[in-house]
């Protein structure tokens, strides 16, 4: 297997794993957690070094684990107290775990090398290089099969409890009178969050990880309202970036991550700004049109008021009107044939008065 193909599987699995698991968080107004669990598993690279003595690889990444999980219960214990909020609980639990493991560090572990870029930040361009050998024989990339099994096992959790995730994320209560229990729901999707985290930190580092659990779910969120259709657009936007990304540094001779992250990046503004529905042009739109309609409506109940042809001339003074702006407002009106042109003036049309007697405001601003 060629290295390149080795980088875009894995890059393609991280990215994969972490927008199923992230599109929840993101619905759950916990994008960070992945960033506060990122950074809460010093402590336990540390302790899995001073109990071990080895600085393996794979005790490092169990007690990173541990400390994920720990850091997901200990921020829902301080939320579920009503004291703090979800947010703050994670800004108060992820710094006090991370100052923990420096004072680990520098107190029992000060003269060791525990190679901490690799397990927090790692290096996906040296994973084709770091293989899985079992029984003496070399199996491949030990990323890939990390990280493939990743994605299955939050695969098999997503198709298996689908329901019980949808259900729980946006109405808790009737989850529980459902006869299911939120909590365990909950518990349940953070510990995946700190699989998936910790399983991608030696291949493609906690800052891809980050990314990949916030930014794809987050174009998705902007792209569609029905939560399957996002689970499958926060994919393949994740996807898409690992892919892209890997073309963008070996044409800039970059960072892998760094690249992956960027086109992800990229690939949110761009739906932020020409999402049909939510995005900002979209949005500028509605209000042009709206606003449009609603000129329409104030000029037909002038005319009527008026009773007589008014000049063109008066409604533009009367309202502070452009002449491009009135022709653009007439437009509409003409061609439905509510007003009619008489000379300089505008006359209010028998079909147009009749619109107004037998038609509701909100009607007439959506005919409008």
């Amino acid at each position: 297997m060629s290295p390149t193909l080795v980088i875009l599987l894995v890059g393609s699995c991280v990215a994969a794993s972490c927008a199923l698991i992230g599109s929840f968080l993101v619905l759950r107004k916990m994008a960070l957690l992945g960033d506060a669990i990122s950074h809460a598993v010093l402590p336990g690279i540390v302790i899995a070094f001073l109990i071990t003595g080895d600085r393996a690889a794979l005790p490092m990444v169990l007690g990173a684990g541990a400390l994920g999980v720990i850091t997901v219960m200990l921020v829902e214990l301080f939320n579920r107290s009503r004291r703090l909020k979800e947010d703050a609980s994670i800004g108060v639990v992820f710094p006090a775990l991370f100052s923990l493991g420096v004072i680990l560090i520098s107190r029992y572990a000060a003269q060791v090398d525990l190679d901490l870029d690799c397990v927090l930040y790692g290096e996906i361009a040296y994973a084709p290089w770091d293989t899985l050998t079992l029984g003496g024989t070399d199996l491949g990339p030990k990323a890939l099969w990390v990280n493939g099994s990743v994605l299955l096992l939050v695969l098999l959790f997503v198709l298996i409890f689908f329901k019980e995730l949808k259900i729980s994320t946006f109405d808790a209560g009737l989850a529980a009178s459902l006869g299911f229990s939120p909590v365990l729901i909950h518990y349940l999707l953070m510990s995946m969050v700190s699989v998936t985290v910790v399983g991608a930190f030696e291949s493609v580092g906690a800052i891809l990880v980050v990314a990949m659990l916030v930014v794809p779910p987050a174009t998705a969120y902007l792209l569609t309202d029905r939560l399957g259709t996002m689970l499958g657009l926060a994919v393949g936007v994740g996807v898409a970036s690992a892919l892209g990304g890997y073309g963008l540094a070996r044409a800039w001779d970059a960072s892998i991550a760094g690249a992956m992250a960027m086109v992800a990046g990229l690939l949110f503004l761009a739906a932020l700004l020409f999402s049909p529905s939510h995005g900002l042009l979209a949005r500028l739109l509605q209000l042009w049109r709206m606003g449009r309609r609603l000129s329409g409506q104030l000029l037909l109940l002038h005319l009527r008021k008026e009773g007589e042809v008014v000049p063109v001339s008066t409604l533009e003074r009367r309202f502070g009107w452009t002449a491009p702006r009135l022709r653009r407002v007439l437009s509409g009106l003409l061609r439905s044939g509510w007003v009619e042109r008489e000379g300089e003036g505008l006359r209010l049309t028998p079909r147009g008065a009749e619109v107004l007697e037998t038609t509701g405001r909100a009607q007439l601003a959506h005919k409008l």
